[in-house]
């Protein structure tokens, strides 16, 4: 399983590195390929069971004694990884279209998170999923961020709507009614906030203040949020699927509120969502034709929970023999083997800032060779360095 975790980690990073370069398409396709996108859904499905099943257990059991919750965490880790990767590849319809019915156990996961956000914003809070103290803001944070990837990988399902199956359409709109959870996001809007009389964002992993000449201005979630909106209600396949009854109809006419000209511009693409709007006000549209007699439902987390039914606190004692109790050896190799995955290089490739001299603060090429550390622009900035960098450095070496 570790090894497991190790590639995807690297095809996570490998997928945001070609991204950043816009050279996606070899990753994609060999994704597609060797049809990997529904084995990557299985594993993000199964992760998720892992954290409501079985953690709780394990957590209760006396004897989980961990003298590293670094393992533990690694587990809580690998949904994010995943779910990151198929935030970066779900932009292309070949991607969609290889999910084949795993699509639906995706759509059905996206759902589960849209929901906790949509709790968080209500309550002011996450709900809390991980018992442990040391864990359980990493944790909490960590399923904050995941369920904002899933709103994006959401919003890249429902661009391709044309060619989705039918019952993929039907879960969308009529089982789960995500037009009208995604209203319930564009008015409470978990990831902004006003704490201490200014508005706070969240924004690239982090939250920060916004300025107030800026508290206007569209984020990428508001916007992911709206275009999700656009593919779901002016689509003429999913306006003849969806319900437009009294509650759908008075939910989404909320949205009239938020559709002012300042949004429209930065977004012209609403002018069309405030026309639908204005004409289903003064309309009843016609109920939807049931035309599906057969349809598809998701299997994955079913199965896993049939298959394990009753089994859970026998799979928590055994992975905690088993799993989360290494021996100090064990540790060892396990550190050094996340610290290949999680490398240094691999990591400052991914960072925005280019390395600054340790001494002079200009922009760095060079690095200490023992410790792989710290960063210099010249030679003579790092001997200037290197009596306060030495106790360091021996003790990094």
């Amino acid at each position: 399983w570790l090894r497991q975790h190790e590639y995807v980690e690297k095809l996570n990073m490998h997928g945001i590195l070609s991204a950043s370069a816009g050279q996606e398409q070899l990753l994609t396709e060999l994704l597609v390929t060797y049809g990997k996108i529904p084995v990557l859904i299985g594993e993000l499905i199964s992760v998720e069971i892992w954290k409501h099943k079985v953690f709780p257990v394990l957590c209760r059991l006396k004897d989980f004694k961990p003298r590293s919750t670094f393992p533990i965490y690694v587990v809580l880790h690998h949904e994010a990884s995943i779910i990151n990767l198929l935030e970066t590849v779900f932009f292309y319809k070949e991607i969609c279209e290889s999910a084949e019915d795993s699509i639906l156990d995706l759509i059905d996961y996206c759902h589960r998170k849209l929901i906790l956000l949509a709790a968080r914003s209500a309550s002011g809070q996450a709900a809390v999923l991980v018992p442990p103290q040391e864990l359980q803001k990493q944790a909490e944070t960590m399923e904050f961020e995941i369920s904002l990837k899933a709103l994006s990988v959401l919003r890249f399902i429902t661009d391709q709507v044309e060619s989705l199956p039918l019952s993929a359409l039907t879960r969308m709109l009529n089982t789960h009614n995500l037009p009208c959870l995604l209203v319930e996001l564009v008015e409470h809007c978990p990831w902004s906030c006003w704490e201490a009389g200014k508005l706070k964002k969240f924004e690239n992993g982090t939250w920060h203040v916004v300025p107030p000449e800026d508290q206007v201005k569209m984020t990428k979630l508001d916007g992911q949020v709206w275009l999700a909106l656009l593919n779901l209600l002016l689509s003429p396949e999913c306006q003849r699927k969806y319900r437009f009854d009294g509650f759908n109809k008075s939910q989404l006419l909320k949205l009239r509120v938020f559709l002012t000209d300042v949004l429209i511009d930065q977004l012209p693409n609403l002018m069309e969502m405030q026309r639908f709007l204005s004409h289903l006000a003064v309309t009843e549209p016609a109920p939807p034709k049931k035309d599906l007699v057969l349809e598809q439902v998701p299997v994955i987390w079913d199965h896993i929970l049939k298959k394990n039914s009753g089994k859970w606190e026998a799979i928590a004692k055994h992975q905690v023999k088993h799993a989360f109790s290494p021996t100090e050896e064990e540790l060892k190799l396990q550190a050094r083997r996340w610290a290949q995955t999680y490398s240094l290089d691999m990591m400052e490739a991914l960072a925005p800032d280019k390395p600054r001299c340790r001494v002079c603060g200009v922009e760095a090429a060079k690095r200490c060779s023992r410790c792989r550390n710290e960063w210099y622009c010249t030679r003579a900035c790092q001997v200037q360095h290197w009596q306060k960098h030495k106790p360091a450095c021996n003790l990094m070496a």
